[in-house]
């Protein structure tokens, strides 16, 4: 049985859903009704769900995480995600992005040199992602520079991207699965929206 947990921090709800210890779906949003209708929609289809009453050690450890993420934290996300469900290239399209490092932010264009197909189709998987913040598509930018879309809004994208930002100056590989992926400190998007993160 799928167990869905939400929990409110301040103004912004956090929802996950997991089955044992395995991811299938978390989301973020201020709207609380919105962010479960689109947390359930992730979910894989004819599978029965249960909204939990308590938290339990895991929830906890992963509801913290994504509340460290969105609060620009550099914290360990070294969880069991459930993929199968998902097309093959949405798999590795996610777990490509899912390596970019805090402080760090890539383009479309680069996922897609790395995991094959276009920017358009990455900016489709990252549109869809079932497990955001954790998968963080909001690292993912325009070939400019320019924050692109966002499900929470380009606001939302560009406050967690400057709440990540360490001051990196040099761009850099990361391996993936898929290969080598380029990789860009956030301070490259801070100048283009003329914006210095202190």
């Amino acid at each position: 049985m799928i167990s869905v947990h939400l929990k409110k921090i301040g103004q912004v709800t956090f929802g996950i859903a997991i089955e044992g210890d395995k991811v299938l779906a978390t989301n973020f949003g201020t709207n609380e009704k919105d962010m479960l209708k689109s947390l359930l929609a992730s979910l894989p289809h004819d599978l029965p769900f249960q909204i939990a009453e308590k938290q339990n050690a895991f929830s906890e450890k992963l509801l913290t995480t994504l509340r460290g993420i969105y609060d620009g934290e550099d914290v360990s996300s070294a969880f069991e995600i459930a993929m199968k469900h998902l097309s093959k290239y949405s798999q590795k399209v996610l777990k490509c992005v899912w390596r970019i490092p805090v402080g760090y932010l890539t383009t479309y264009g680069a996922v897609a040199k790395t995991c094959g197909g276009s920017p358009r189709a990455v900016g489709r998987v990252m549109a869809t992602n079932p497990f955001a913040p954790l998968i963080p598509c909001h690292r993912v930018v325009q070939a400019d520079f320019s924050t692109g879309g966002y499900g929470g809004g380009k606001e939302l994208k560009l406050e967690i991207l400057k709440r990540e930002d360490r001051g990196y100056k040099k761009s850099k590989e990361i391996m993936t699965e898929a290969g080598a992926l380029l990789v860009h400190p956030v301070g490259e998007l801070m100048k283009k929206v003329g914006q210095r993160v202190d």
